[in-house]
């Protein structure tokens, strides 16, 4: 990390963005490579938000991305743009989900060629009937997302017109009308392959299958459009290398990032925005055109002294582990290699989803939480130093699911502890070997292990209720208010380009760009 900068090159700047997460850095590399003077503001003392790789543990070489693991959502277009050194690999399996039927150790294995995955799906129910629901449910998807995902750097469609461009009636209707959960019940039959399926509507979302709100619908479409086929890349280098690239683009075209400012006051007259903001020398007071948030509409509540919208509750766990090898699986037909590669699911069949769900809104944590494991080093092992990746080391990252914010309003070290301990007692019941046997130590010989709850991200990164998409999901149209790209406020030069603009969520740079292209549109590109 480079010394910190500060606003010294200018008093008053054509932009000003608050926040040194990816948004924000994408909103200043694309406004600083347009010619505009840029400050970028940022409360800790290194940018990236979420989207950061640390070294959790004392005295171990182990680059994980900490909070953000995964990138699906940010356009190919983005990485063009800005001219960044930053890849993404595929992972060769999609996921794997361990079972017990007649009494035998089995699973579903998605991946590994098409033939492959036929008879995973053959060997777990019986025949190729729910095999063909799968394709044609996610062909329906897919072309759901070739023709969604472009529209994300586009001005905000109408519904209709986003209705239109879909052209499907049925996916539509499945997507956007009625709760995921008939879609999921009128395609699969096996209580195993529906849970697999809903999975991916209940990522920090606290909702059941059939929620009269279609909030898991709208985070059921954002999973599965990301990049036009609903593939979830692993970041090479870990997801601070997209960060850093971000930060190094932002730089060279200009921009001033500077760490260590938290920013106080908003206040606008409709033509200038000044922002007070505070360092550990005192406050200072920096004027510009327009304003950039690149933090939640409760923070941007709360800077400009408007009443804050209530949080949305975060419902999540995430947990980040060492290993010294990964676990023999009690389903011996897989190897561990392939089932932690993708996403393996852990008690998230579908009625063991219900019933987690109803036991979290009953106030209670689940008896059997359900999350997802997947290990990034397999596919990168650049994250790992190279004595641990020869001897063997893995990383493994867990997102718990059905754990929402009010859980651990009472005691939240009891309450972290008691679910991370069942949480990984349901991983164990797939297990050949207990995960505690494989777990790697730190310097001071302590178990490489770290757990997040939702009140844990409010503290560290400021996430109102702990919910990672700052508030609930949008639908991606145009509705009252939204404005032209979203990102739109009450006041004309305060624009929002953090998670909580329409369109955010995610680790997707979508809202940093739009913010950026509203910026250039203002002022004559």
């Amino acid at each position: 990390m480079t010394a910190p900068e500060g606003p010294r090159a200018h008093r008053t700047y054509d932009a000003v963005i608050v926040g040194g997460g990816h948004n924000g850095l994408v909103a200043a590399a694309y406004l600083a490579r347009a010619g505009r003077s840029v400050l970028v503001l940022e409360r800790l003392d290194h940018t990236g938000g979420a989207a950061v790789s640390t070294r959790p543990f004392t005295g171990v070489d182990a680059r994980l991305s900490r909070y953000s693991y995964l990138v699906s959502l940010l356009p190919k277009k983005i990485v063009r743009d800005l001219g960044l050194d930053f890849r993404v690999r595929t992972r060769t399996v999609s996921s794997y989900t361990p079972a017990e039927r007649d009494g035998r150790s089995t699973g579903l294995l998605v991946g590994g060629g098409e033939r492959r995955t036929r008879e995973a799906f053959a060997r777990l129910t019986g025949s190729d009937r729910e095999y063909r629901s799968w394709q044609e449910f996610y062909g329906r998807t897919g072309r759901a997302a070739r023709r969604i995902f472009p529209t994300l750097t586009e001005p905000l469609p109408a519904r209709e017109e986003l209705r239109r461009r879909l052209d499907d009636e049925e996916t539509w209707r499945m997507l956007f009308e009625e709760p995921i959960g008939v879609a999921v019940e009128e395609h699969f039959q096996d209580d195993l392959v529906r849970g697999v399926v809903l999975t991916d509507a209940l990522i920090g979302t606290f909702a059941g299958a059939h929620d009269p709100s279609l909030k898991q619908n709208r985070c059921f479409l954002y999973h599965v459009i990301g990049g036009g086929t609903g593939d979830w890349d692993v970041p090479v280098g870990g997801m601070g290398a997209l960060t850093d690239a971000l930060a190094g683009a932002a730089r060279a075209a200009g921009a001033v990032l500077a760490t260590g400012h938290e920013a106080q006051r908003i206040a606008t007259d409709g033509r200038t925005v000044e922002v007070t903001y505070r360092t550990a020398d005192g406050e200072g007071t920096v004027a510009a055109r327009h304003v950039l948030v690149n933090a939640s509409p409760r923070a941007l509540a709360e800077l400009t002294g408007d009443t804050p919208p209530v949080p949305a509750e975060g419902a999540q766990l995430k947990v980040n582990m060492l290993l010294k090898r990964l676990p023999r699986l009690r389903d011996s037909a897989v190897d561990p290699r392939e089932a932690f590669a993708g996403t393996f699911h852990i008690a998230e069949g579908y009625e063991q989803l219900a019933t987690a769900y109803a036991q979290a809104a009953a106030g209670h944590l689940p008896a059997a939480p359900p999350s997802e494991i997947y290990c990034h080093s397999l596919t990168d092992p650049t994250i790992l130093g190279p004595g641990l990746a020869a001897q063997g080391y893995q990383t493994l990252t867990l997102f718990g699911l059905h754990t929402p914010a009010r859980l651990f309003e009472r005691d939240n070290d009891a309450a972290r502890e008691d679910l991370l301990k069942s949480t990984l007692a349901q991983l164990d019941a797939h297990l050949a070997e207990p995960l505690a046997g494989c777990l790697a130590t730190d310097a001071d010989g302590r178990p490489c292990i770290e757990a997040r709850t939702p009140l844990d991200l409010e503290r560290d990164l400021g996430l109102p209720g702990g919910n990672i998409f700052h508030r609930e999901l949008s639908w991606p149209y145009a509705q009252d208010g939204t404005g032209r790209w979203g990102v739109e406020t009450g006041r004309a030069n305060v624009l929002l380009c953090g998670a909580g603009a329409v369109r955010g969520g995610g680790v997707s740079g979508v809202p940093g760009h739009n913010a950026a292209m509203a910026v250039l549109e203002n002022t004559g590109g």
